[in-house]
């Protein structure tokens, strides 16, 4: 396994991207400290990797509070010994457009996404300084940070942050052997997270006919004509913080089905058949 000893924290931990991400590693052999202002995300994304046969603990956070993610990182290194691998996923969903968005709105998703990465990133790395650890954070981006999507105006604006945020802290981590990247999903298949949030012992409402127009106008519009899932996310995320991407830094994957990629007046075929 790519990750057999490694300590990952995981922020963000929902049945949805963040736990797919977090099962990911441990699937890998990691350790997982599962971090989420939601005790209830943290405690089951920790108890579904423990009930799979890994190892996690569930931290409750607030990732701007500056001395809770202190606390948390300190739990983290007394629990386990140090911190490997840091992935920056919190974030959440407010989508209104520079019209429309609260002052007060706007401060607090900009708030989560950016302030809570450069909080983790800063102290996790830290720790990994005092530990003599070369250790690897990856930042948690979106399509919506590459291409400016309307009434999405905060989410947008701080997940392109993120992507410069990675590189400079790429650049000034380097010199003590801490690797930082960032990974960009896309829009992404539900399916897999309803029947995580089924197996953490979750109520999952029956998928209405609106919600599965919207992902099937997705999936139509990507190149690859096929969404990606939480757990491909995971598999990328364990690569990134392995020994097999040991030369890059400072570069984001992006896992989004060519959806960046796409020119815009081109139409991608006819669904083609990507296997599993």
């Amino acid at each position: 396994m790519k990750l057999t000893d490694k300590v990952a924290v995981v922020t963000g931990t929902s049945p949805n991207i963040g736990g797919g991400i977090a099962e990911g590693l441990a699937a890998e052999g990691a350790t997982v400290v599962c971090v989420d202002a939601q005790t209830a995300n943290a405690v089951d994304c920790a108890s579904a990797i423990k009930n799979s046969g890994g190892k996690a603990i569930g931290i409750t956070c607030d990732v701007c509070n500056e001395e809770q993610v202190k606390s948390a990182v300190s739990e983290a290194c007394a629990t386990f010994g140090k911190i490997d691998v840091l992935v920056n996923n919190a974030a959440f969903f407010n989508k209104k457009g520079v019209l429309n968005m609260p002052l007060a709105e706007w401060e607090k998703q900009i708030a989560v996404i950016l302030t809570g990465a450069f909080l983790f990133t800063k102290h996790v790395a830290q720790s990994m300084i005092e530990r003599g650890v070369k250790g690897n954070v990856i930042n948690i981006i979106s399509t919506a940070g590459h291409q400016g999507e309307p009434g999405n105006i905060a989410y947008s604006t701080a997940k392109s942050g993120l992507l410069n945020f990675t590189r400079s802290a790429a650049m000034e981590l380097v010199a003590h052997g801490i690797r930082v990247n960032s990974l960009t999903p896309t829009a992404t298949d539900p399916t897999e997270s309803d029947e995580r949030a089924a197996r953490w012992g979750r109520s999952v409402p029956a998928t209405n006919a609106s919600r599965a127009a919207v992902f099937e106008s997705y999936r139509r519009r990507v190149p690859m004509q096929k969404l990606p899932r939480p757990s491909d996310y995971g598999c990328a995320a364990a690569f990134l913080a392995s020994q097999e991407s040991a030369m890059i830094t400072g570069t984001d994957l992006r896992i989004d089905a060519g959806a960046v990629a796409r020119y815009w007046a081109w139409e991608p075929p006819a669904a083609q058949s990507w296997g599993n």
